[in-house]
């Protein structure tokens, strides 16, 4: 047998998530069926009645590719607020999803408990987008490696623990390099992604448009590529892909695949050359190519989080609701969710 036909026979959508449960039918074997979930990282199965012999090419009649991408905003853009403060603004405001960002999460679990953050998630039924950011993995050698690794092994069973499903981090290439230092790195993402693996965390490489290598869409796709770890994707984050040396053409590398979380801002009269994350603004009449972008993540049927990322001192000192009404309207807008 070559193909499958399932036929869908209910469907359950949620914001985040899509079930379905498909009859299974062809020429040689007896109906069975089948239960599967889409979410924003693909299909998995909800049963194991299907036989092993069956080749798992579906067909199927859905509108999965209408799945929205879902907003979400990080705690950078309200650095001065409190981290309850922030939970309770985000989900007042809008409802939508946290980007938390770690040092303030981490500060926090200094005088409260895991589940305090659960908890605090739950009653406001504020989804989880993802944890930003940690860097110094690639390279560090000798003690400063053992302190980075130490924390950052930490830092993902924190996340496992409060339901975070994706760690963003950095490249750290700040200076020259040498082959021998891209084969380490590849070896260090490998073995960060099995670390991650092993708790059920995803990690998001977002390439940094100052750095010295791994600072283009291109080369972080075929970076990630050649490790070969299904827990190891891409962040694209619309600043440093619009101020660095990616081309538009290097969206093409971007697949449901590859790509694990997406953060977007905008940049208006300031040159790229020059510009840095606090000229950062939301999403509005600015240079990045935010339409393009947008366009790409719904070609490739992307339905994973967009988290509104703004490290502009000027928007710290607005109350975390006011900025999340005001900031996830403008997402929203960018994305085309504005009906």
């Amino acid at each position: 047998m070559t193909c499958t036909k399932l036929y869908p026979n209910r469907l359950h959508s949620t914001s985040s998530s899509i079930k379905i449960a498909l009859s299974y039918q062809s020429a040689t074997d007896s109906p069975l069926s089948l239960d599967l979930r889409y979410d924003p990282y693909g299909w998995s199965r909800l049963d194991q009645s299907l036989p092993h012999t069956v080749t798992t090419i579906f067909e199927f009649e859905t509108e999965v590719a209408s799945l929205p991408m879902q907003p979400a905003i990080s705690q950078l853009c309200t650095l001065n607020s409190t981290f309850e403060d922030d939970l309770k603004g985000y989900a007042d405001a809008t409802g939508a999803a946290v980007e938390f960002w770690l040092t303030k999460l981490e500060d926090y679990l200094q005088t409260h408990t895991v589940e305090d953050v659960r908890q605090l998630c739950s009653e406001r039924d504020l989804k989880l987008a993802a944890a930003t950011y940690h860097g110094g993995l690639l390279l560090a050698q000798g003690d400063a490696r053992r302190e980075s690794w130490a924390q950052f092994e930490r830092r993902l069973d924190l996340c496992r623990d409060v339901g975070i499903p994706t760690l963003i981090i950095t490249p750290d290439f700040l200076g020259p390099f040498s082959n021998t230092d891209i084969e380490r790195a590849q070896v260090s993402l490998k073995q960060a992604g099995q670390a991650a693996t092993q708790r059920g965390v995803r990690l998001a490489l977002e390439f940094q448009s100052r750095g010295t290598f791994l600072n283009n869409l291109q080369t972080a796709a075929g970076f990630v590529e050649s490790i070969q770890e299904p827990s190891v994707g891409l962040c694209l984050d619309s600043f440093h892909f619009y101020v660095g040396s990616s081309k538009t053409e290097d969206l093409g590398l971007l697949h449901a695949g590859n790509l694990f979380h997406v953060q977007l801002s905008d940049l208006a009269d300031c040159p790229r050359e020059i510009a840095t994350d606090a000229d950062r603004i939301i999403p509005g009449d600015g240079d990045v190519p935010l339409k393009l972008i947008v366009n790409r993540l719904r070609e490739i049927n992307y339905t994973g989080f967009v988290s509104l990322e703004v490290a502009n001192a000027m928007f710290w000192g607005i109350p975390a609701r006011q900025f999340g009404e005001i900031g996830l309207t403008a997402l929203r807008i960018a994305l085309g969710q504005n009906q």
